[in-house]
């Protein structure tokens, strides 16, 4: 009996899939376990297996096309078994919509058409075969003021253009000067820029955000992290320090620790941190579980292990849940002072800027400094100012006296 390969739900927000790669070709000969179809999620690329022994009958599906939850992917049987009646459900749902692509396809390209038909339309103009008719002392004028003869209407005997026409002439939008237009393209919208959209504009327009901005002294950060590099196999990054400050400061401060339920304010029990990382396709947040409780040179092995995965696309779904926090720094980029959205379902995302060399005044005197603004981004439903203002300035006390970290 012939089965159907259905697109399954590879991740908990998943709501279609995008074929990646097939494997396998109408033909093939699969057995349980096999690996058919690298399938496109909103947050990775996952591997589909067969569950089920049979030959490949057909693939409903190509390279490139966006499957919904649900939808037939291929059908699974014996060689030769008659399939019809489960194609026929398939086309059932399938066909009308590729019938209306293709009409619409059809209508976009007429109206193309037609808007290049009248591109090509002849300007009026006052010639006679190719020679414009015009007075000497017309010409004269419109050479010395730079006037396209092209573009004026004479008004003479036979539309000779006179001396008035060009007194009276006043480019037109049409006669500025133009330049060659460069053709754009369309990009496809893949899973993951949807799902980020969705989730950003949900969080942005949803949660009441409200910012607030503290300069930190990073000098002894500075210092600790050259000598913390002298000892450690790890490198570890300023976003490293970062990270472990804020999961000290969020286990003493379990609000900004939270989640807002609708019916209940969660504050977790777990300290868990998300880190963003852009990659081409967008912004995948992979989570350092139990943040508070690893050391430095733990949590950079894995920020980058996660890092190096989320680039190859490869972060496995449970990599990316569980976050109770949030740190997004675009330091590396030059980027002194921005604000973040919160990612849903936590409460408060770190912004963090770059470290800037500016004067401070110590001891009365004007001295080279080093400072690094975070701002912190909180849903007002579940963190109040004065609470936010409380878990920055422990925070800063942190960062700004980072071997207090290490006890």
């Amino acid at each position: 009996m012939a089965i159907k390969i259905e697109m399954p739900k590879l991740s908990d927000t998943m709501e279609e899939g995008v074929i990646a790669k097939w494997n396998v070709k109408e033909g093939d000969k699969v057995s349980s376990g096999d690996v058919i179809a690298e399938v496109e999620t909103d947050k990775a690329t996952m591997e589909v297996e067969v569950f089920d022994e049979g030959t490949i009958l057909k693939i409903l599906a190509q390279e490139g096309d966006a499957i919904p939850l649900g939808g037939l992917m291929a059908v699974v049987g014996e060689e030769g078994e008659d399939i019809s009646d489960i194609l026929d459900g398939a086309a059932g749902g399938s066909e009308p919509e590729k019938a209306d692509v293709e009409e619409e396809e059809k209508s976009d390209k007429k109206e193309s058409a037609q808007k290049e038909e009248k591109k090509e339309e002849p300007s009026q103009t006052s010639s006679d075969n190719g020679r414009i008719k015009a007075s000497p002392l017309a010409r004269k004028m419109a050479e010395d003021k730079g006037i396209d003869l092209n573009q004026v209407e004479g008004s003479g005997p036979e539309g000779r253009i006179v001396k008035r026409d060009i007194e009276d002439y006043k480019p037109s939008a049409a006669s500025a000067p133009s330049f060659a237009s460069e053709e754009g393209q369309d990009i496809k919208i893949s899973q993951m820029r949807k799902t980020i959209a969705r989730r950003l504009s949900e969080s942005k327009f949803t949660n009441p955000h409200f910012y607030e901005t503290i300069d930190i002294d990073m000098e002894n950060a500075m210092d600790a992290r050259v000598r913390l590099n002298e000892i450690s196999d790890v490198k570890i990054s300023f976003n490293d320090i970062v990270v472990k400050a804020c999961a000290v400061a969020l286990r003493k401060h379990p609000y900004v620790n939270s989640s807002w339920m609708d019916d209940v304010i969660r504050q977790h029990g777990d300290v868990n941190v998300a880190v963003a990382v852009a990659i081409e396709e967008g912004l995948m947040t992979p989570v350092i579980k139990h943040a508070d409780k690893k050391n430095l040179r733990q949590i950079s092995s894995e920020t980058r292990e996660l890092a190096g995965l989320a680039r190859d696309r490869k972060l496995q779904p449970e990599q990316m849940e569980g976050s109770t926090f949030t740190v997004s720094n675009l330091g590396m980029f030059g980027i002194e002072e921005f604000t973040a959205i919160i990612n849903p379902p936590n409460v408060c995302i770190l912004a963090v800027g770059a470290i800037r060399d500016v004067p401070v005044v110590k001891n009365g005197e004007v001295v080279p400094g080093k400072r690094m603004k975070v701002t912190l981004s909180s849903d007002h439903r579940v963190v109040d100012g004065a609470k936010a203002a409380d878990f920055l300035s422990t925070l800063r006390e942190l960062l700004e006296n980072p071997l207090s970290m290490l006890l």
